[in-house]
């Protein structure tokens, strides 16, 4: 079943506020099988709601709507939508006893707005709010269905989680829909797409293939939409067989994990730990292990070593290292790496040095050159990148990238 989302807000339009019950909505429908193609944002005006209401109409048979439902003037998508439906606005003596018991909690007196709250269009179906006054109303003519949420972002996850997401599956017995993530790191799109041209080409008909780059990963997402889901679960079973073969252990994962969870995984599972030594990365690849709830089981700390003496007086990287090779090389990262381990008392190591930009480039060592090493107890392994002209990305990708080299490691002991 195909749907339309029409989100209703000046606020929206000014760039006041960022429009997130959309990518939360689309999520949520996608897995009942109730497929979004278009996302429209409106200005609070009646003009407006009732011309993308009936665009909407004339595209789909679902569509629905957010904001507009609040208790002042400038709330005006209850009234127009009724009107548009026929429906005249009628008191709701349960819902005008939830309002008033609400208000009394917060000894707030009934007035004019709070009793226009109330109202509710006769002969549309009323799902409650539980987190709030205005509740959700669902208007259908000629199997046309239009659903008015109010805009604030958990009231609209609560009335979808405990009513609608339930009702609407069963009204529209929905198909099964099943998403397969493969998450590549190491290879641009255009490069993972020549690769698997040939696969590609003989994917079965019900396979909708997708490429979603991010810096230093690629995800591939398969979307499959049928009424046999077992049937479809051994289609991407056969076809995740196909991607192994090709790529081998540039996949990392097969849900929508992150490196960063994947290496503590990892970890966890072999009862070891990790320090870090990082000069280009300042920080981030700590940063991005220690967002995670429990990392102080595998993460003993991290050195941030931007300078040439901390590289040498903390980590105890060769003077003369640094003054033959520089500090981004394949000597002194190992060095930082090793060092690393010992200084903190780990079980593996990962150091960064780089050029992150966007000054301090050479014609032999450009913006973008990272040497990244990881270290365990009798191996050091390194390897040399070369990313982006961009500061931010390049510090993404090599954090990416060292915990990828890590993984590596300790997939091949």
């Amino acid at each position: 079943m195909q749907a339309e989302i029409i989100t209703i807000g000046d606020e929206i339009l000014i760039g006041q506020i960022v429009d997130t019950n959309s990518a939360w909505m689309s999520k949520e429908l996608n897995a009942i099988g109730i497929s979004v193609n278009r996302i429209t944002s409106i200005s609070d005006t009646k003009e407006a709601i009732v011309n993308s209401v009936e665009e909407a109409m004339s595209r789909v048979d679902l569509i629905l709507m957010t904001g507009g439902l609040g208790p002042t003037n400038d709330d005006i998508t209850k009234k127009t939508l009724s009107d548009y439906f026929a429906c005249e606005l009628v008191q709701d003596d349960q819902l005008y006893g939830k309002i008033e018991e609400r208000l009394a909690r917060y000894k707030i007196g009934m007035n004019a707005f709070n009793r226009e709250q109330a109202l509710v269009p006769q002969g549309a179906r009323i799902i409650p709010n539980h987190f709030g006054t205005a509740p959700c109303m669902w208007f259908s003519r000629d199997n046309k269905h239009v659903i008015s949420m109010p805009g604030v972002p958990f009231e609209m996850k609560n009335i979808m989680q405990t009513e609608l997401l339930t009702r609407l599956s069963s009204e529209f017995h929905c198909p099964h829909v099943l998403h397969q993530t493969v998450m590549v790191q190491g290879l641009g799109e255009s490069v993972l797409a020549e690769m698997l041209q040939d696969w590609e080409a003989n994917l079965p008909s019900v396979v909708k293939l997708a490429y979603l780059p991010s810096p230093g990963v690629v995800r591939l997402r398969m979307s499959l939409v049928g009424d046999d889901e077992a049937e479809l679960k051994a289609i991407v079973e056969e076809q995740l067989a196909g991607l192994k073969t090709i790529l081998g252990e540039r996949i990392f994962a097969f849900d929508d994990e992150k490196i960063e969870q994947v290496i503590a995984n990892l970890l966890l599972d072999t009862r070891k730990t990790v320090a870090l030594a990082e000069s280009c990365t300042g920080g981030n690849m700590a940063h991005m292990l220690t967002a995670m709830a429990g990392s102080s089981a595998y993460f003993k700390g991290s050195v941030v070593a931007y300078s040439n003496e901390v590289k040498a007086n903390v980590l105890g990287v060769d003077i003369n290292a640094l003054e033959e090779f520089g500090a981004v090389s394949q000597q002194v990262v190992e060095q930082m790496a090793t060092g690393a381990s010992k200084a903190i008392g780990s079980d593996y190591a990962i150091a960064t040095s780089g050029i992150a930009g966007p000054d301090g480039g050479t014609d032999e060592k450009p913006v973008g050159t990272v040497w990244i090493a990881v270290a365990s107890a009798d191996k050091v392994i390194s390897e040399k990148f070369v990313f982006s002209k961009e500061r931010g990305r390049n510090i993404r990708m090599a954090s990416q990238a060292g915990f990828n080299l890590l993984r590596k490691l300790i997939l091949n002991e």
